[in-house]
């Protein structure tokens, strides 16, 4: 398992995988699927949007079953697994008015996409607007959450949108990690309710073997290959996922 420098996870809203990749809308986002793992059989844990992110940090949805705000936990999770192994974490959210900002929404920022927010044993100041993402991406904490605004997440906006977002703020990483031990996760929370929960997933950067995987995986086995390939304890729901491996040159 390797431990990569870097790694920058970023969620995208509401669409299956067949809405996304082989999209011809999606250039970019189908450009690294052809460059890196692609997930055929990858699933969010439930709808709406909140519990998956929660699922996704921590490793239980909490018994949310809503998009509630605020909401708070006390519990273990990602950012905390890293601080404590003396590693570092940030959300980077676009249109967050301030850092450690604690409201439900803001311009197009929506808090219930942002769940470090709302754990009570992360560090305010982990949270950041998008414009604070570096530029040289050496700096970047070990583990990093990026989310876009509900224009370009494809909640509020369109896939062409999305990609041509992600192409414009994340491009230049993806061609960086590629030579520095540094990976780009992309996935979404959930589908648009149309099919089975069957969401876009993939993994691009230093040692991944590009492919096709059809495994099936989910979100708590996400959370799981992050804390396996930094020696992190597997947090509730991510001890019994299926572990991602296969993947790596």
């Amino acid at each position: 398992m390797p431990q990569p420098a870097h790694v920058v996870v970023v969620v995208i809203e509401n669409h299956a995988v067949a809405e996304v990749l082989g999209n011809p809308k999606a250039p970019f986002l189908n450009g690294l699927a052809a460059h890196g793992a692609t997930f055929t059989r990858f699933y969010a844990i439930t709808h709406p949007s909140e519990p998956n992110y929660l699922a996704l940090f921590s490793g239980s949805t909490h018994g949310l079953s809503s998009d509630a705000c605020p909401v708070r936990y006390p519990g273990a999770n990602l950012a905390g697994s890293l601080l404590e192994a003396r590693m570092t974490f940030t959300g980077y959210a676009e249109d967050l008015p301030e850092s450690g900002f604690t409201g439900c929404t803001s311009g197009g920022y929506a808090r219930k996409h942002s769940p470090w927010v709302s754990f009570t044993r992360v560090p305010a100041q982990v949270s950041q607007p998008m414009s604070s993402f570096p530029r040289d991406y050496a700096s970047l904490p070990t583990v990093s959450f990026v989310i876009p605004n509900l224009q370009h997440d494809m909640h509020d906006g369109t896939v062409a949108q999305a990609d041509s977002w992600l192409e414009q703020h994340l491009s230049g990483y993806v061609t960086w990690a590629q030579a520095h031990n540094s990976l780009l996760i992309v996935t979404a929370d959930e589908d648009d309710h149309s099919a089975d929960n069957r969401i876009p997933a993939l993994i691009v950067g230093a040692g991944v073997k590009a492919g096709h995987y059809g495994q099936r995986y989910d979100l708590y086995s996400l959370l799981r290959l992050i804390e396996d390939m930094y020696g992190l304890p597997r947090l509730a729901n991510s001890a019994t996922a299926t572990p991602i491996n296969g993947i790596w040159d």
